[in-house]
């Protein structure tokens, strides 16, 4: 018996195509504006959503952080958030923007963390700036002294914050530091703008008295 020798009647094997793009031919993921990103997303394209994710995450992740307090529990929020909005998006209906749908769930994930423990809110992420434009303290100078008020003044925030019930410190955080508009707040978090409104008021009150020593 003889061992079988390879034949040179054997046909190659193929060379794999190469794509190559033409003048004209559709951008990548990243140059798509959103709407096009989105529809790609909802036919499950998944480099459409990542591109859509990388997009927002930054500010989702500020928010998170501001709502729970915690840089940890953030990511972790934010990571559930997005695996639900990749599970759901298709049946977004886009009677939002895609950012305000995403600021719901992420503030839903959020509110389900805060439901589990009670928070601790990083002051040092809203600074002075935005506790003078809150009406929360007044205006100070450069001066030492001012600054130690200053630091005093948000470690007093941050009781009050997390002492405040979580529909209106997230209410609070999304108008007074993210400076959405009260309709979008409505459509995050499911209330009524009448709602919304009410939160916001009670939160201000609660603060203010809080605060009145540090204006």
């Amino acid at each position: 018996m003889h061992a079988t020798r390879p034949t040179d009647d054997v046909a190659p094997r193929p060379a794999p195509p190469v794509r190559v793009p033409e003048p004209g031919a559709v951008p990548p993921e990243r140059e798509l504006d959103e709407v096009t990103l989105v529809v790609r997303a909802q036919e499950g394209d998944v480099r459409a959503f990542e591109v859509l994710a990388r997009r927002h995450q930054g500010v989702l992740f500020r928010v998170a952080v501001r709502i729970v307090g915690d840089p940890a529990d953030a990511e972790d929020a934010l990571q559930e958030a997005l695996l639900d909005a990749w599970r759901r998006i298709a049946g977004f209906q886009g009677d939002s923007a895609f950012s305000t749908w995403m600021y719901r769930i992420v503030t839903n994930r959020c509110l389900d963390l805060l439901r589990r423990r009670r928070p601790v809110v990083p002051v040092d992420e809203i600074g002075e700036d935005r506790l003078v434009a809150s009406g929360l303290a007044a205006p100070g100078s450069d001066e030492p002294e001012h600054a130690a008020q200053v630091d005093a003044g948000l470690a007093a925030l941050r009781v009050a914050l997390a002492r405040l019930p979580d529909e209106q410190r997230v209410c609070w955080v999304l108008r007074e530091l993210e400076g959405l508009g009260y309709t979008e707040i409505a459509q995050i978090t499911g209330a009524t703008a009448t709602a919304v409104r009410g939160r916001i008021h009670r939160a201000r009150k609660e603060l203010a008295e809080v605060m009145r020593s540090w204006r």
